[in-house]
């Protein structure tokens, strides 16, 4: 164990009795923690999901990018250093790095299963998260960037590009070895994708246009459209609910998922990606550094400045 392992190691068991004692504990032992990437500074903050407050800062490869919860595991990504890391929520600390990757781009997951995107090589790299290991690689017809999967884990979608012309289609029945089936051309230039909860759709947002698609998940051609604010959106799904972050406008828009509008709300600019977990809607800011905590019903609880840049969030469990 090195000098950095043991004070990560020291600090992670106060910590734990800290988050208990503040009400944090569930009936099974767990906590929620946000991961926030601090790309510019080369670590991960863990924010307390009910005040921001930033309770730990682990130290990673330099550029961490995007992040994804597999189980107790987040994930994250180097894309300048075709590197993954593994953070342990239990733990805090990185317990393994995967290499062999050209530029990692987002993060789907399927039990202990992450399918990443490879923007440099077009490919999408399946990894056990509980091996630390590249399971398997498949080509994609672009330079694959967003990445969802269908609920019942049996379809992938990933976007080929930030302002993609096509969309892969994958099918996943062999978890372990996908395989693309098909792409479709959505009606603007794609930036991200998000499966819904009902498992039928697929919401695709614009990386040129103010606008949403919602697409079956066997259609060539979207259900509907609606409308959104400036390019590109991302989109996280609490409950029933859409949650759209417009990062150059400031902006999180709620949506029933028939795509009416529910509510909306500011939020720092630069507040790009969002995810949900542990009853918060969290959306970090790229350009100004700040982690927005938000309810489920997408009304802002707490806003910190937590780095100078926050590129992505997920919320992880810890035990």
């Amino acid at each position: 164990m090195d000098r950095r392992e043991l004070l990560l190691a020291a600090a992670a068991a106060p910590l734990s009795l800290g988050l208990a004692s503040k009400g944090f504990a569930r009936p099974n032992g767990g906590f929620p923690l946000v991961f926030v990437t601090a790309d510019l500074d080369a670590h991960v903050a863990v924010v307390d999901p009910g005040t921001a407050r930033v309770l730990s800062r682990i130290p990673t490869l330099a550029w961490p990018r995007s992040i994804e919860t597999v189980g107790t595991t987040a994930l994250v990504a180097h894309t300048e250093l075709g590197r993954l890391s593994l953070v342990d929520a239990g733990t805090l600390r990185v317990r393994s790095v995967v290499g062999g990757l050209g530029a990692p781009r987002y993060t789907a997951a399927r039990g202990s299963l992450a399918y990443v995107t490879d923007s440099a090589r077009g490919e999408l790299v399946t990894v056990d998260v509980r091996a630390g290991s590249i399971v398997s690689r498949v080509r994609v017809p672009g330079p694959a960037r967003h990445v969802t999967t269908t609920p019942d884990g049996r379809a992938i979608w990933a976007a080929l590009g930030s302002t993609a012309r096509q969309i892969a289609v994958l099918d996943a029945r062999r978890p372990r070895r996908p395989r693309l089936v098909r792409t479709l051309t959505p009606p603007f230039l794609a930036h991200d994708v998000v499966a819904a909860p009902d498992g039928e759709h697929v919401w695709v947002t614009s990386g040129d246009a103010r606008r949403i698609a919602v697409f079956g998940r066997a259609s060539r051609r979207p259900l509907e459209l609606i409308d959104a604010h400036a390019p590109p959106q991302h989109v996280a799904f609490v409950g029933g609910r859409a949650v759209v972050a417009s990062g150059d406008d400031g902006t999180l828009r709620v949506h029933r998922l028939d795509g009416t509008l529910l509510h909306e709300e500011r939020v720092p600019v630069g507040s790009y990606n969002v995810s949900f977990g542990g009853s918060r809607v969290v959306t970090p800011s790229l350009t100004r550094g700040t982690v927005a905590l938000l309810d489920a019903r997408g009304r802002v609880r707490a806003v910190r400045r937590i780095a100078r840049a926050a590129h992505d969030a997920c919320v992880v469990t810890a035990t």
